[in-house]
């Protein structure tokens, strides 16, 4: 027996399950499958969520938590670049692939500040390490948040 909290495609039977659409039905794949459709929507709903820090909750309907997310990524991101951090690409070694992770991690806002070479930072600057750190938790938490949403998107949290 599966408890009543699971999502009802769990406790239904395999015919109720094939029979569902996906509350975002998107064909994108060429099947019509429920599960095809279903774990579209999940990996679009994720990319637009580590893109747009927020849009995944957006997307689900959780417009507070999406507006919240957005307006605290962005600060931090925003605080980062005033401390004069900087907005690392690819260099060798474990700790600058890390450095590469936690920035990318924060989405678009990472590709324009790239773009416009907003992030150059200044290494003699009193809070150039405050602005990686702001930098790289802006990443991190916008990486949370992209579990946030896949977890929402499944069913498995509220």
């Amino acid at each position: 027996m599966v408890p009543a909290f699971y999502p009802r495609c769990v406790r239904g039977s395999l015919d109720d399950v094939r029979n569902q659409r996906a509350p975002l039905a998107l064909d994108l794949i060429g099947t019509n499958t429920y599960h095809s459709n279903f774990m579209s929507n999940v990996v679009l709903t994720c990319i637009a969520a580590w893109l747009v820090p927020g849009a995944g909750h957006l997307i689900l309907g959780r417009w507070r938590r999406a507006i919240l997310f957005f307006v605290g990524v962005i600060l931090l991101f925003a605080l980062g670049l005033y401390q004069q951090g900087v907005l690392f690409g690819l260099t060798p070694g474990l700790f600058g692939f890390l450095k590469f992770f936690a920035d990318i991690c924060i989405g678009a806002p990472y590709f324009l500040g790239r773009l416009l070479d907003w992030g150059t930072g200044d290494i003699r600057a009193y809070g150039y390490e405050y602005g990686n750190t702001f930098l790289y938790t802006a990443g991190l938490l916008n990486s949370l948040l992209v579990l946030d949403t896949f977890d929402i998107a499944r069913g498995r949290k509220q």
